[in-house]
């Protein structure tokens, strides 16, 4: 078989086309183009900074969700406050039950002792109906003291909501602010590999939808020919 003239052994000659594979830099998210950092032909690594996004609203917005989440926090530990108050009041209606059912027992013990006595004569009837009085009266007072306890069982359950409701405000803010840090950081183009900047298809100061093409470059470790 005859070679070409000029064409080394092991070599052969063809009509064809060499390509590359193309890589489109492209916008993560809807914004301004801040800066492009290459130029056409300029080679780069992988990792490499090509192009800045306008981040001056993500950071006024990471700014809002920081400022959100200390007001969570803030609300939390109000919340938790408040709650150790109505524990506290909570204890002290209990301490005053434990005293009112003490003192519904003795009045009751001296109203029986009194009926007792009067069937004998022993005791006046206004000493009776005085003990009578003064059982019903503790009687009344217990249920008072049994009222404050469940009215400071409703309020713990009351704080508890709230500390639940405010902790959950401090989860949405901080997963606000994670998601804005995370468009910060697309807001940085790199190049996904080694390769070669081909065309710059947008400008600094335009306007891009979020998937929006700024740079398209090749990978010069993927080269091929076609025919």
């Amino acid at each position: 078989m005859l070679r070409p003239a000029g064409i080394p052994e092991g070599f052969a000659a063809s009509n064809g086309r060499i390509e590359a594979t193309e890589v489109d830099i492209a916008t993560k998210i809807a914004g301004r183009i801040d800066t492009i950092l290459v130029s056409e032909g300029q080679f780069v690594r992988q990792g490499e900074v090509l192009a800045k996004m306008d981040t001056r609203v993500l950071q006024e917005q990471r700014l809002e969700a920081i400022a959100q989440i200390k007001e969570a926090e803030s609300a939390v530990a109000a919340a938790r406050a408040l709650l150790e108050q109505r524990q506290s009041e909570m204890r002290a209606a209990q301490s005053v039950v434990k005293q009112r059912e003490a003192e519904l027992d003795s009045v009751s013990k001296r109203h029986v002792r009194s009926r007792s006595l009067s069937q004998r004569g022993a005791v006046s009837v206004q000493q009776l109906d005085d003990d009578r009085a003064a059982a019903e009266s503790a009687r009344a007072a217990l249920e008072t003291a049994k009222a404050q306890v469940s009215a400071a069982k409703a309020a713990i359950e009351a704080a508890r909501t709230s500390i639940i409701q405010a902790q959950t405000r401090v989860e949405a803010a901080q997963a606000t602010e994670r998601r804005i840090v995370a468009d910060i950081d697309d807001s940085e183009l790199k190049a996904p590999r080694d390769g070669r900047v081909q065309y710059r298809v947008a400008e600094p100061g335009e306007v891009l939808s979020a998937g929006g093409r700024v740079l398209n470059m090749v990978d010069l470790s993927d080269v091929y020919m076609t025919f």
